[in-house]
């Protein structure tokens, strides 16, 4: 409990620099690209009409059904939870490699280390940011205009938050200690993609293998943006059971992250 408070506490009191950094991060890892941080979307953009196309277009699939009685096109549907996966993956990607690509900064400066994967999770937040913008767009030209159920997306990107770190605090710690968790995360999330309902609906399993898949947390996130987008219903209120459930594994996530963290981070230079 008291790391969990004294981790807490860290990220408020360098939350200015936590967003300075992260800015900073951002334009650091595009400066050599001529079109800059247009790729930071160009990039997901192209991702997405590949798999459009793949699963899609060739298939000739048919609109999908979200609420009784309402079926959306395959690539809004598409577009909601690919870009929640965007930055989930980058996040936690970037955030389990953080600490370990920066100990000889850190062996300089003097701010606590449990801010470094928040400050590479802020930088890809900043990209989230713009790709829920394009998104929403993309919506209101196709007839999907914003409704009142819109404002849970802010819960839903909070929540988002909550897991990624305390996920990365956990990855960016064995990671520094064990290199190869890194290696092992990367190619996990990569499987993770294709056992999320990001390119295909979770109706179509038996219903004892749709409830093994919805324990992964990714699932509550992409089903509330889904919500949110198209107007369906109060996602976390009317699923209030698996909003507990998510809370509960985001909490226990914190929490041992927060321990592992405070427990390793005064040897995290010897392993420079």
């Amino acid at each position: 409990m008291k790391a969990a408070i004294n981790i807490i506490k860290e990220q408020i009191n360098n939350f200015y620099l936590i967003r300075r950094l992260s800015l900073y991060e951002l334009k650091s890892n595009n400066k050599n690209n001529y079109l800059g941080m247009a790729w930071e979307i160009i990039n997901p953009g192209i991702q997405i009409l590949i798999y459009w196309f793949v699963f899609g277009s060739i298939r000739q699939r048919p609109d999908l059904e979200v609420a009784p009685g309402m079926d959306v096109p395959f690539i809004l549907w598409l577009i909601c939870g690919f870009i929640l996966w965007v930055f989930f993956y980058q996040s936690t990607i970037q955030g389990s490699k953080s600490i370990y690509t920066r100990l000889r900064m850190l062996s300089k400066m003097n701010f606590p280390m449990s801010v470094i994967p928040n400050i590479v999770i802020f930088s890809q937040f900043y990209i989230h940011m713009a790709l829920l913008l394009i998104a929403l767009i993309i919506f209101q030209l196709s007839g999907y205009f914003i409704s009142i159920y819109f404002i849970q997306l802010v819960y839903f990107i909070f929540a988002t938050f909550c897991l990624v770190f305390s996920f990365s605090l956990i990855t960016s710690t064995l990671s520094t200690i064990i290199r190869d968790v890194h290696m092992f995360l990367n190619s996990t999330l990569r499987m993770l993609l294709y056992l999320s309902p990001i390119l295909w609906q979770m109706t179509i399993l038996d219903e004892k293998i749709q409830f093994i898949l919805k324990l992964n947390p990714l699932y509550y996130l992409i089903e509330g943006y889904r919500a949110a987008f198209f107007g369906v219903d109060w996602y976390f209120v009317v699923h209030w059971k698996y909003t507990l459930y998510f809370w509960g594994i985001v909490i226990i996530l914190f929490f041992i992250g927060a321990s592992l963290h405070m427990k390793f981070r005064k040897h995290f230079i010897d392993y420079l």
